[in-house]
């Protein structure tokens, strides 16, 4: 039997270059210039705080951590950007999540794609990631085609390891 693993991770070395480098483009902004806040990576949580003086610059500052991401080969969709903007006494704060691992609700969703395509394969929920399983390696092949045309409606990035066959 074919498998493969299809999981949602990133680097935590990559991420905390992505941020170091939006930090340094922040202190040669004109437009960020005597400003306070910033952006803070908290490791142990996954979270990535975004923090100004108005929501404009909060925006802004999203916009320099996604492009500092794209040049680190990580995929912006990571991020979660649902979050709203908290006051903090002078500051706007914002909470980015990192999105590490796939949820039940993302499996099962995953897996109804999966069963829907009419693919003789086998989905299976194994914590954090899927295991999909086949007879034939170009029916595996086919589901990575499948969740890679869907990616917009899965909305978190995926990864397929461990190829068996």
């Amino acid at each position: 039997m074919a498998s493969f693993d299809i999981v949602s991770k990133i680097d935590p070395q990559t991420l905390e270059n992505a941020v170091n480098n939006a930090k340094k483009e922040l202190l040669t902004r004109y437009d960020f210039r005597d400003t306070k806040g910033g952006i803070e990576l908290d490791k142990a949580n996954n979270i990535i705080t975004v923090s100004s003086e108005n929501s404009m610059k909060v925006k802004s500052l999203e916009d320099i951590l996604m492009t500092r991401m794209v040049k680190q080969n990580i995929d912006p969709t990571s991020l979660d950007f649902t979050a709203e903007e908290e006051p903090s006494g002078a500051l706007i704060k914002k909470k980015l999540k990192v999105r590490a691992g796939i949820d039940k609700d993302l499996s099962r969703k995953i897996q109804k794609l999966i069963k829907d395509s009419k693919l003789k394969v086998e989905a299976q929920i194994q914590g954090e990631q899927l295991r999909v399983t086949a007879k034939k390696i170009d029916e595996l092949q086919a589901v990575i085609a499948l969740l890679r045309q869907n990616a917009a409606t899965i909305g978190q990035p995926l990864q397929f390891v461990n190829m068996k066959s």
